[in-house]
């Protein structure tokens, strides 16, 4: 009798924490308001890369990633396009993962909401679309950019495409961003754009991985700048002096960190509390 009401004490007990997570979640999205976030030395370094460039540089950025990381990764490129865009740079987009350029298309087409018809597509920007092999392709782009994308997305010829006119091989890039969810991805940038042609490279990856590439920045200097997860774009969002996608996602992320932590305490002054009783009532059976 007794498990049977410790088991259905446990169970609303686990339903009221659903409960409380939802409410977490959802009251800062209903009733949206502005938490205050720092940037980071590392969102500032990725940021000085794309700001100090000059204007009318050409850059790639590569979409190494889909839609399984687009909440912590879509924002990032958003924010980064648009500060490109700020600074006139012409983009070449490209992807080491199959739905990568599809990201593309969908970063693009946000921003370009801001822009309107300011940027031109083939002048200012172009998709190059999806190749396989990592480091491999990155090293033929050393060699001649045209064989590894003879068409971009569109299946407009290489040649036809006024941005690429000047772009012979990936020696004439002033900067790489990688936003990458694994391997192939950013890793494969710095070995090869960096660490073979010395290109300046930049990256955006999803929390978790982001402790693994500190040493490219920190020990090595391979990397300009990392992001790492929501907090990084919103940091970035916070340096282009505009609240994005990021900057509204944090307020429900940080209230369901706070309430996790908060049951965390809570779970941890009870089962105190249970003990002390427990250590009481034997030393009064054993007086």
């Amino acid at each position: 009798m007794s498990e049977d009401i410790n088991l259905t004490k446990t169970l609303r007990e686990r339903r009221i924490i659903f409960l409380l997570l939802v409410l977490a979640v959802a009251i800062p999205i209903i009733f949206p308001f502005s938490l205050k976030t720092h940037s980071t030395p590392l969102t500032e370094k990725a940021f000085n890369l794309i700001e100090s460039t000059p204007a009318g540089s050409p850059v790639i950025i590569s979409f190494d990633y889909d839609p399984s990381t687009v909440t912590e990764l879509q924002p990032m490129a958003i924010a980064i396009i648009e500060h490109a865009w700020r600074k006139n740079h012409r983009i070449i987009a490209m992807a080491m993962w199959p739905q990568g350029s599809q990201m593309a298309d969908m970063a693009f087409s946000e921003v370009q909401k801001k822009f309107g018809e300011e940027k031109v597509y083939g002048v200012d920007y172009v998709n190059l679309g999806y190749k396989p092999g990592g480091m491999v392709i990155i090293q033929t782009m050393g060699r001649n950019l045209k064989t590894v994308f003879p068409k971009d997305t569109a299946m407009n010829d290489y040649d036809s495409i006024p941005l690429l006119k000047n772009i012979k091989t990936i020696k004439d890039i002033k900067y790489v961003v990688s936003l990458s969810a694994g391997d192939p991805g950013l890793r494969d940038w710095i070995m090869t754009a960096n660490g073979k042609f010395g290109i300046p490279v930049a990256g955006g990856t999803t929390a978790v991985s982001a402790p693994g590439f500190l040493p490219y920045v920190n020990d090595q200097n391979q990397l300009s700048g990392l992001l790492g997860g929501l907090k990084a774009a919103a940091e970035y969002e916070l340096l282009l002096g505009y609240e994005g996608t990021a900057s509204r996602g944090m307020n429900p992320q940080s209230i369901a960190h706070l309430l996790i932590l908060a049951l965390i305490v809570a779970g941890n002054i009870r089962v105190w509390r249970n003990r002390r009783k427990e250590k009481m009532a034997k030393e009064v059976n054993n007086g």
